[in-house]
């Protein structure tokens, strides 16, 4: 019997491309059945990735009420990479059928859909583990644990910028269409950030003042945010996605026994002790992304980091960043 987690891929685009670069490197562990691509164009460039690793491309199956029936038994599992507004409906359908899922983030449009998403879950028993890179980073993941036990001492406040040229390089596409896509720069891009400071603070926001900007475009290109932790910690986050071609963060976390430097994606830790002129690296163990940590979750070997509860906290926060915004600016707390 194959100890292989057979997967469905559903949505074959540019970021899932990213993905599947990961996933190939993972064959003892991983078989991609099938994939779930209404465009023939994304498919055929997906497609091509298996074809250069010498492998035979999985078929496509556009209808995913097709592709559910069709492979019933065949598959374990689904790595969910459409856009934002589909993620709610495709997800109930995947867990319905039986089959765990990872869900590519933002989870979904709005706080209704993430406590429906919990419902289902509960009413099915699978996984369901959101993708965001931060939660599943072991970076993350190990300063977390020494925030919560202590070993940094209080957290005074944390600070945060994003950046990228996402303004000018999504003209034209679904990311740009609010309908579609649930918000723009800081609920694409920068719900990274969003969702790692909430990790990196470990408790509820009780107050959340923000500007968000369109820059002339359909949806919020730049953004400043302020809030306050239950603690009286201050965060303060800052998006700019109509910044010269990039994709960055910073990410600090100042505590009165250290200061903690990482990025949104987890892709770094730094911690600069008391005392010492500059940070050290802290070691972790290696990954290989979100499909990594996610077979590592579904074999019981780690607790799921990013379950829908965390993606019911971030839509919570998107939901009070938007009416301060929509207020001008007042101070709203996230309900």
């Amino acid at each position: 019997m194959s100890t292989k987690t057979r997967v469905a891929i559903v949505g074959a685009g540019g970021m899932m491309r990213w993905h599947i670069r990961q996933m190939l490197k993972q064959q003892d562990t991983t078989e991609v059945v099938v994939m779930c691509e209404p465009s023939a164009q994304q498919y055929e460039l997906s497609s091509a990735l298996y074809v250069d690793a010498g492998l035979t491309p999985p078929p496509n199956q556009p209808d995913l009420a097709r592709l559910l029936r069709d492979y019933a038994g065949r598959v374990d599992a689904a790595f969910i990479c459409t856009p934002h507004v589909y993620h709610h409906d495709q997800t109930v359908a995947c867990l319905q059928a039986g089959l765990d899922v990872l869900l590519e983030k933002p989870m979904v449009m709005n706080a209704a859909e993430a406590r429906s998403l919990i419902k289902t879950r509960d009413e099915t028993g699978k996984l369901l583990v959101v993708a965001f890179p931060g939660s599943l980073s072991p970076n993350i993941r190990t300063v977390v644990g020494m925030l919560r036990a202590g070993k940094l001492g209080r957290i005074w406040g944390i600070s945060g910028t994003v950046w990228q040229n996402w303004g000018p390089a999504q003209v034209g596409q679904w990311r740009q269409v609010p309908e579609i896509s649930g918000g723009g720069f800081m609920f694409d891009t920068g719900a990274h950030m969003l969702n790692t400071v909430a990790d990196l603070a470990g408790e509820d926001f009780v107050e959340v003042a923000a500007w968000l900007d369109n820059n002339g475009r359909p949806v919020d290109t730049r953004a400043t945010i302020m809030a306050k932790l239950a603690s009286g910690a201050l965060v303060t986050i800052h998006g700019c996605g109509e910044a010269i071609p990039s994709c960055a963060s910073d990410i600090r976390i100042f505590c009165d026994k250290a200061i903690v430097e990482t990025g949104i994606w987890g892709e770094r830790l730094s911690i600069q002790r008391h005392g010492a002129k500059r940070g050290y690296k802290v070691a972790v163990p290696e990954s290989l992304g979100v499909w990594d940590q996610f077979l590592a979750v579904r074999a019981g070997a780690l607790a799921n980091p990013c379950p829908p509860e965390v993606g019911l906290r971030m839509a919570k926060l998107w939901d009070a960043i938007k009416a301060s915004s929509a207020q001008g600016g007042a101070a709203v707390r996230p309900t």
